[in-house]
């Protein structure tokens, strides 16, 4: 049976993925959210035209080389001037003052030399010099925020700005994590014959909350189904909207999982995909529950999440972009031609002086290997039967995340 192709899978996993409820939060919980409606100033910013120096308020007309000006008041950030200035006047003016009526330019303090209630100016005034005009920044309702952004230190900056102290964004998705395995223990424990230490957990929360998900840590499942189907439950009861498994996706006796969702009446889209590392992974969904059911080696648990979990994560957050975006580069060294899989090899990247970005494939591609995954930059993206290829060839990388 011919296998499902990543774009087909991609797509049946994103089929349906809207966005969740909204929310309202205060600016402090807003960092990496996700806004769910566009945000338009509720303010002018500044209100009104400010001095960007400390120096001295006056008319550009009035203020030529060695003209000696009376010095009339003081404008502070906050406490506005009164009065207006005449001709042959000043006014003491700070950073983040309002620029008092009559006023057209600001002199700044080292191009002045004040002596009491007099200044002379040492360097001529231009109109508008050091003045920040009204609305330079914002003006009130102009939409500053898009609907889909997921939000950063500086967009909480601006909405602060804008004067929104709080903010509707979208619920974050849950992501119930569960492993399957009697051969798994935990870090730090003293691993029996035949077992191994237990890694993809650690990277699939991190990097479902890198992507502004909540993880429920389900454990580890026995190879019974008995252990299997009530950790699914538990993923039912705990809200999930994202069940991902890893382990027991293959087709051993031991490997329960897609037994375990059928019995508790999970939907299955997909089993088994044309894609290196990863080939046996799963979908389906329990009502509102998406579950991804992932290998069980680290390499292509990870890879499989990274392509499949972070765009549904993505989709179910309102965010405006959910694919990962395919960049440039060129072969570090020869490859030999592909079979019937879309081949995704860790890769370093390296930046040659003339600015051309070189993918450099790992030297080993086994699908155990952590070592060689960590060290990698991106994904170096191969076509189904992609033709063998030299070094210096282009290519298609996808960026990993740091």
């Amino acid at each position: 049976m011919a296998l499902m192709p990543v774009s087909d899978a991609l797509a049946a996993v994103l089929a349906g993925a809207e966005p969740l409820a909204e929310e309202m939060v205060c600016l402090d919980e807003a960092y990496h959210r996700v806004l769910a409606h566009d945000v338009a100033a509720r303010r002018t910013q500044p209100p009104e035209a400010m001095s960007a120096m400390d120096g001295y308020a006056v008319r550009a007309a009035d203020a030529a080389i060695d003209s000696r000006l009376t010095v009339v008041g003081e404008v502070a950030a906050g406490r506005p001037f009164a009065g207006r200035v005449g001709p042959g006047e000043a006014v003491r003016i700070f950073t983040g003052g309002v620029v008092p009526d009559g006023a057209d330019a600001v002199v700044i303090q080292e191009d002045t030399v004040a002596d009491g209630k007099h200044v002379t100016i040492k360097e001529a005034a231009t109109w508008g010099r050091h003045i920040r005009p009204a609305g330079v920044d914002f003006r009130e309702g102009d939409v500053l925020l898009r609907k889909g952004t997921r939000l950063t230190e500086r967009d909480l900056a601006l909405a602060a700005g804008m004067n929104h102290p709080h903010l509707a964004v979208i619920r974050r998705p849950r992501v119930a994590i569960l492993a399957s395995g009697d051969e798994l223990v935990m870090p730090g424990a003293a691993p029996g014959p035949g077992q191994i230490v237990y890694s993809n957990g650690y990277a699939l929360h991190a990097l479902a909350r890198s992507e502004g998900a909540e993880t429920i840590d389900l454990g580890i499942a026995a190879d019974t189904l008995e252990a299997t189907s009530a950790g699914i439950r538990r993923a039912r009861e705990s809200g999930a909207d994202i069940l991902v498994t890893t382990g027991g996706a293959s087709v051993g006796d031991h490997d329960l999982v897609q037994q375990a969702l059928k019995s508790e009446g999970i939907a299955m889209a997909f089993w088994k995909i044309a894609i290196r590392p990863g080939k046996p992974m799963m979908h389906g969904r329990l009502g509102a529950m998406r579950v991804i059911g992932l290998p069980g080696n680290p390499v292509s648990s990870y890879v499989c999440a990274f392509l499949f979990m972070v765009p549904l994560i993505r989709a179910l957050a309102g965010r405006s972009v959910i694919h990962h975006q395919r960049e440039r580069a060129v072969l570090g060294r020869d490859l030999g031609a592909n079979d019937q899989r879309e081949d995704y090899l860790r890769a370093r990247l390296e930046a040659r002086d003339d600015g051309t970005r070189v993918a450099l494939p790992v030297s080993h591609q086994d699908s155990s290997l952590l070592a060689n995954l960590a060290a990698a930059q991106v994904l170096l993206v191969r076509a189904p039967f992609a033709p063998k290829a030299e070094a210096g060839t282009p290519c298609e990388v996808l960026r990993l995340p740091v």
